[in-house]
């Protein structure tokens, strides 16, 4: 499926929050004809009604895609206005987080094409990750077609099986809020060491950010640009000591950081 067929025949984007908006703004900037798009959203913003695309209209009965981009609890309400579109030609895609394939199956029938998502919200800047699954319905044109989406905001990567989903919902989704509170931090141990909190907190900021790019861009590894900037007997050796402690530094404490949000993803999933 290209977007070509995307035009064709419709895309219904159910949910238009953050990050609804985020996937819309890359898919119209993208070429996307604002009135191919079908938004279902209680409260749309300024933004989308001006935007040219259907706002809560009479949806078309078979769109080449249905994205679904509500709130889990929102999921009950939304779903049965859909289920006369399963079992037939058009691809469902989930970035609902912790709604199985197979809950997604129960409702629409089991032959639905679906790939479930996980995106995470530095898509709203277009530097977002989506991990993708299908089934077998989907297959591979389904993942294909899911990529051509999805790359709207940001890199996207298929995972082997379903059940990595809890993974990386404990790593890049949740990761964000990691970085956030890591910038914090740093920023407060700048203010213990004397700097002004407006200071510490610009110098925090930047060097995360300017990190991150440079891991990004640069064909070193994070190993080695880490070992690049460490000089024997210097700072950053001296605060590395402090970090990379095997029993009490960031190594054990994110493996029960990512830990702790991936098992609360599987406790979610099982009700």
């Amino acid at each position: 499926m290209d977007m070509t067929l995307v035009a064709e025949r419709g895309l219904v984007l159910l949910g238009c929050g953050k990050m609804g908006s985020a996937m819309l703004q890359g898919w119209l900037a993208d070429g996307l004809p604002a009135g191919s798009v079908w938004v279902q959203d209680p409260f749309p913003s300024d933004w989308v009604q001006q935007s040219g695309v259907h706002v809560n209209a009479e949806l078309p009965a078979a769109p080449a895609v249905v994205l679904i981009a509500v709130k889990p609890q929102m999921m009950a309400d939304a779903l049965p206005v859909l289920a006369a579109m399963g079992n037939g030609e058009t691809l469902f895609v989930s970035v609902a987080a912790g709604i199985s394939i197979g809950t997604y199956e129960d409702i629409l029938g089991e032959n639905t094409p679906i790939v479930r998502a996980m995106p995470n919200t530095p898509a709203a800047v277009g530097k977002g990750i989506t991990a993708i699954v299908a089934n077998g319905p989907a297959g591979e044109a389904g993942l294909v077609a899911s990529e051509a989406l999805l790359s709207a905001v940001g890199e996207v990567v298929r995972l082997e099986r379903e059940s990595q989903m809890d993974a990386v919902t404990g790593l890049s989704g949740s990761g964000p809020a990691y970085v956030f509170h890591m910038i914090e931090t740093m920023a407060a141990a700048g203010e213990a060491q004397g700097l002004s909190p407006e200071l510490s907190m610009a110098l925090a900021k930047a060097t995360v950010a300017g990190a991150g790019a440079l891991a990004e861009s640069a064909e070193e590894s994070p190993e080695q640009l880490r070992i690049n900037v460490t000089s024997p007997n210097g700072t950053t050796q001296a605060g590395l000591e402090v970090l990379m402690d095997t029993a009490e530094g960031l190594p054990p404490l994110m493996i029960k950081t990512v830990g702790a949000a991936a098992e609360r993803s599987r406790e979610l999933a099982n009700g």
